[in-house]
C-alpha cells in the first residue's frame, strides 16, 4: 500500500493524471482477466467445452463470486477544495507521516467552512462494492449536534456522493460531539439535491484512529430507495471531507487517511 501512494506522489499533482492512471488500470484488468483465458481454451478444446466456457462467462463462475476484492486507494494528495461549497481560506494541510500521509483539518472561528473532494475513477463508478477510510477526531466542537438546529458542527465529516442526470445524492457520515450514534437526521429533499446525515461516531476518545467501511450500493438503496434490493444505483462519483465549527463558533479538528475503493 505504501508503494502505491509513493508512486502517486511522484506523478504531477494534476487530479486528471491521477484519475486517468487509475481508470486505465481498472479497464485493462476488466478486459483481460477471463475472456482471454477462455479464448485460448476454445482454440485447443472441443466445441462443447467452448460452449461451456461461454455459458460460464455469461452466468458468472464460483471463482468470480469468491475472488477477493481488489483495492484502489484514493491518494490524500488528490483531494481538492470544492470552491462552490467553500470559503476563501483553506484550513487543511497534508501531514507527510512516514507510516501513512494524512489530511489534517483545524477549523478556527470565524473562518468560513471549506470542503475537500476527490473523484471516483470512471471505471469504478458502477463497480465499487466497498468504500473505506480512517479518521481521527482531535478536537470536538463545543456542543456540536448535527440533529439540533444551530449546532450542526462536526469534528469530522465524510461525504459519499452519487449523480443521476442533474440530481445529486449524498450521505453525510459524521463524527459528532454530542448527537446520538446511529441517528439519521438533517434530511434534505428537493429536485436537485437529496442528502441524509448519519451519526457514525460520537464523542471521544479523541486522538485515536478509527476505521470505517460501507457498502455504497446498500447504503444508497437503504436511504434513497426504501431498502429495495433491486433498485438501480446511479454512478458513485466522489468522496468528500469536512471539519467545521462555524455554528458553535468553536475549534474543530480531525485527521483523515486510508481512503480505498474496493471492487
Amino acid at each position: 500500500m505504501r508503494c502505491s501512494r509513493a508512486s502517486a506522489r511522484e506523478r504531477p499533482p494534476s487530479g486528471g493524471a491521477f484519475y486517468l492512471r487509475i481508470g486505465v488500470s481498472a479497464k485493462d484488468w476488466r478486459i483481460s482477466l477471463q475472456p482471454l483465458s477462455c479464448g485460448v481454451r476454445v482454440v485447443r478444446t472441443s466445441s462443447s467445452l467452448a460452449a461451456l466456457c461461454v455459458l460460464l462467462l455469461s452466468a458468472g463462475t464460483p471463482a468470480d463470486e469468491t475472488r477477493p476484492l481488489q483495492t484502489t486507494p484514493i491518494d490524500v494528495h488528490s483531494f481538492r477544495v470544492l470552491e462552490s461549497y467553500s470559503g476563501p481560506v483553506s484550513y487543511y494541510k497534508i501531514v507527510e507521516d512516514p507510516a501513512q500521509p494524512f489530511i489534517r483539518a483545524v477549523y478556527r472561528p470565524p473562518l468560513e467552512t471549506v470542503t475537500l473532494g476527490a473523484e471516483v475513477p470512471d471505471a469504478l463508478r458502477q463497480r465499487t462494492k466497498r468504500v473505506r477510510w480512517k479518521w481521527r477526531a482531535q478536537v470536538l466542537p463545543k456542543g456540536g449536534n448535527e440533529c439540533k438546529g444551530g449546532f450542526g458542527d462536526s469534528a469530522a465529516v465524510i461525504y459519499v456522493s452519487w449523480k443521476s442526470g442533474l440530481k445529486w445524492y449524498s450521505i453525510k457520515y459524521v463524527w459528532s460531539s454530542e448527537a446520538e450514534k446511529g441517528r439519521i437526521c438533517d434530511q434534505k429533499r428537493n429536485l436537485f439535491v437529496v442528502q441524509d446525515t448519519v451519526i457514525l461516531e460520537t464523542g471521544g476518545p479523541v486522538g485515536e484512529w478509527r476505521e470505517e467501511e460501507i457498502d455504497p450500493s446498500t447504503e444508497f438503496r437503504a436511504h434513497f430507495e426504501g431498502g429495495n434490493p433491486n433498485a438501480d444505483v446511479p454512478d458513485l462519483v466522489g468522496v468528500g471531507l469536512m471539519s467545521d465549527g462555524d455554528q458553535t463558533k468553536s475549534i474543530s479538528a480531525a485527521d483523515y487517511t486510508g481512503f480505498e475503493l474496493r471492487y
